[in-house]
């Protein structure tokens, strides 16, 4: 039988940023071929940057998965730009599809549905979509307007003919991933889930991404990473919270899931976490 942890980290992705590009070189040759790598999308930076950044995970054996955030696009002309430079350039089928962080709408697209509905993903070239996932909620959004999203946007993925999964804002903990799963699956969600989880950090780095997302980060939260308020710089990894979610997951009530890392402590360092995860004899 597999190991359950080997099961759960087998097919592990990994986030990054156009600016990381000399940390991916760097930490390319301690991640799999193949590796699923999307790359958030900042504000402050260019078209042709995260064209540029998507093209290097392509050259490096990756599978770039560009973030599309919906509502800083000011024109169709604008978004279809981007996706057809993306085709061309970095022969990306891949696409992770968010509302993004400005307060309004810049153009014609106030949400990642728009983006789908909108069939410019599909026009080029995008056959798989991630969409977000928040076992602890959001902030600014209601549980079940979350809930009824996302039915609308698994069901507008599939007539248009797209393949889509999951992936969650990172968590500390496994329970309200757990309850969120089985919540998910109760409700009619099939896809793959990537459970967002973060990478080995100090304590002050975990705190502060969990503050800026609004995760609910405790003292209680770093006890079970072996952390406390007192060790700040103190780092950890995860290997509590992915085994506490290796030992509770059932396929048969939380559905196929993944782990996608947030590697707050670097590329390099999170990759290298993850190789020594690993239990010996494990492809």
């Amino acid at each position: 039988m597999a190991n359950p942890v080997s099961r759960l980290i087998d097919g592990w992705s990994l986030e990054m940023t156009a600016r990381d590009l000399a940390s991916l070189d760097a930490a390319a040759p301690l991640i799999p071929q193949g590796t699923k790598i999307p790359i958030a999308y900042l504000p402050n930076e260019t078209t042709e940057g995260r064209i540029a950044a998507a093209r290097r995970v392509r050259e490096l054996g990756f599978i770039p998965i560009p973030h599309i955030a919906a509502r800083r696009f000011t024109s169709e002309a604008e978004l279809e730009s981007f996706l057809a430079g993306l085709r061309e350039q970095a022969d990306v089928d891949h696409a992770f599809i968010v509302a993004g962080d400005a307060p309004t709408p810049l153009g014609p697209y106030a949400d990642a549905l728009a983006v789908i509905q909108s069939g410019l993903l599909a026009k080029h070239g995008i056959r798989r979509v991630g969409i977000s996932g928040y076992p602890e909620g959001h902030p600014d959004i209601d549980d079940a307007r979350l809930w009824g999203a996302q039915l609308q946007k698994q069901e507008a993925l599939g007539a248009r003919g797209h393949d889509f999964a999951i992936v969650t804002q990172f968590t500390f903990d496994a329970d309200p991933i757990l309850a969120w799963l089985k919540a998910a699956r109760e409700g009619g969600l099939t896809s793959l889930v990537r459970v967002g989880v973060p990478g080995p950090a100090s304590a002050r780095t975990l705190l502060k991404y969990a503050a800026r997302c609004g995760v609910g980060a405790s003292t209680r939260v770093l006890r079970k990473y072996g952390l406390s308020a007192g060790r700040l710089l103190s780092v950890s990894g995860p290997d509590r919270l992915i085994a506490d979610l290796a030992a509770g997951l059932d396929p048969k009530v939380h559905g196929d899931v993944l782990l996608h890392f947030f590697p707050f402590g670097g590329l390099a360092q999170t990759a290298a976490w993850v190789r020594d995860l690993r239990p010996q004899g494990c492809n």
